[in-house]
């Protein structure tokens, strides 16, 4: 007998009105009309733009000499903040600095702190692990010149929602490798696991946002090859020790396919010795934290992951 999905109402009124406007499935579309359609519709339900004494686009270098587009968010002329490295959601496939705009506004506001957003390369034009090479680009550069910027680089900590939180957990095991110390890894809803064979991917593998089509799609434009799953640089569930590790804050959806890996993630970490905080935000979906506007989960999850950051950074 299948469990029933209790979602909350503010929750299904959004999946309803989703429905009634009848757009085409992502994974229906050529992956460069996937981009563009989340584009139109990626800040519909997000809470109110703020603005920010100080935002500003620039770029910073590649290993390979590709000019990474960034922003930076600065919540206050106060020198030097506290640094959160930022990567966006969106599979590998979808998403951009602007769909995540008014997310990285809110962090940087509520937890006094500033954020640099990163617009890593996105398959299918860059397959794995490209996306994993500009996220650690990105950061270390960040760590080596964000005093320039007004950053306190010796308070750095990376954070994402679902591919962003991948590449997030990820670059954590890197910096613990290359002793760069981080002061957390704030997660929402990451990839943590090499196949989508967990019970919450089969109990909501359809009609709550992230559908199964929707995410293999995302993997057929990701990954090189099926051998590509078994790296943990795309599962950091496969890491061989996750032990020294940043601290963790991960806020979970609970209707959410990604959920069970998420815990899992959590609990291995734990059990590494890793101080770890999980949220579960009960009855709403992936992407929840891009829904402020109609749910107050969102708003909650914002509050939370900053004060994370705060106690991270002020201990």
């Amino acid at each position: 007998m299948t469990q029933a999905i209790h979602l909350t109402a503010p929750m299904r009124s959004v999946l309803d009105r989703m429905g009634r406007a009848n757009h085409p499935a992502l994974h229906t579309l050529t992956a460069q009309q996937a981009k563009a359609a989340y584009e139109l519709g990626a800040n519909v339900l997000e809470v109110p733009r703020v603005d920010l004494p100080r935002v500003e686009d620039f770029t910073v270098p590649a290993r390979n000499g590709y000019a990474i587009p960034v922003r930076l968010y600065a919540p206050s002329s106060d020198q030097p903040l506290p640094l959160l490295v930022y990567f966006h959601g969106g599979g590998f496939v979808v998403g951009s600095i602007a769909s995540h705009d008014v997310l990285c506004r809110e962090l940087a506001r509520l937890s006094a702190s500033m954020v640099v957003s990163v617009d890593y390369r996105m398959a299918p034009e860059h397959r794995f692990p490209q996306a994993v090479e500009d996220a650690w680009d990105a950061l270390t550069w960040l760590a080596q010149h964000g005093q320039a910027l007004g950053a306190d680089v010796n308070r750095l900590a990376v954070g994402g929602d679902s591919a962003g939180g991948t590449l997030s957990a990820v670059c954590a095991l890197m910096a613990r490798d290359a002793g760069l110390p981080l002061a957390l890894q704030l997660l929402f809803y990451p990839g943590c696991a090499p196949r989508p064979d967990s019970a919450s991917h089969a109990r909501y593998a359809k009609g709550l946002i992230l559908e199964r089509p929707l995410l293999d799609f995302f993997m057929q434009c990701y990954l090189r090859t099926e051998a590509d799953r078994q790296d943990w640089r795309f599962a950091p569930m496969l890491a061989e020790h996750l032990d020294g590790v940043a601290p963790a804050w991960l806020g979970l959806a609970e209707c959410d396919p990604l959920f069970d890996e998420g815990v899992h993630y959590a609990d291995r970490l734990r059990l590494n010795g890793v101080a770890t905080d999980i949220e579960v935000y009960r009855g709403v979906t992936h992407e929840f934290i891009k829904m402020g506007r109609a749910l107050p989960e969102a708003v909650k999850a914002h509050a939370d992951a900053a004060r994370s950051l705060q106690q991270a950074f002020n201990p």
